[in-house]
């Protein structure tokens, strides 16, 4: 059964609201969330493991332009439908990938791979190409475009639902 909004306390709701954007860069960044919300550094990491486990949150952590801290680049294979869970689990096991997703055209399993510079992430790709025994499409970015994926929770409007 989906999350309903009476499921998520006031810290909850607050730690949800407040930090879709803002996250703090600095050496404990929970520990400052949580001095700015009034409770403790384990209580925050608690709750936002428990929102990722109930998939509310699909990730935490900075947004960051990443031209400025390394190389990466979007990938694509076209592996076969019947074992692509088994090619995303190569892929996702891989160093510098943080996310794939399935597509639905003939490449059809897509991952942005990162790397500290443009050899590494060759050299990264290379070896992945290697162990999928597939080619990997390369579709450097040509222009960047920054999309805002935080957005207010209509809290009031859930409770009514």
């Amino acid at each position: 059964m989906p999350c309903q909004a009476r499921d998520f306390d006031t810290l909850d709701r607050r730690l949800i609201d407040s930090y879709q954007r803002g996250l703090p860069v600095c050496t404990r960044p929970f520990h400052t969330v949580a001095e700015r919300l009034g409770t403790s550094e384990a209580e925050v990491i608690a709750r936002l493991e428990r929102l990722q486990s109930l998939g509310v949150l699909s990730r935490v952590g900075p947004v960051f332009d990443h031209t400025r801290a390394g190389a990466s680049l979007l990938a694509a294979v076209a592996v076969p439908e019947s074992e692509r869970d088994a090619f995303a689990a190569l892929i996702n096991a891989a160093p510098g990938v943080n996310h794939n997703y399935a597509r639905e055209h003939d490449y059809n399993l897509w991952f942005v791979m990162t790397a500290p510079d443009a050899p590494e992430l060759e050299a990264r790709l290379e070896t992945l190409e290697v162990r999928l025994g597939v080619p990997v499409l390369r579709l450097p970015m040509l222009e960047g475009f920054h999309i805002d994926l935080s957005f207010p929770i209509p809290w009031a409007e859930l409770e009514d639902a």
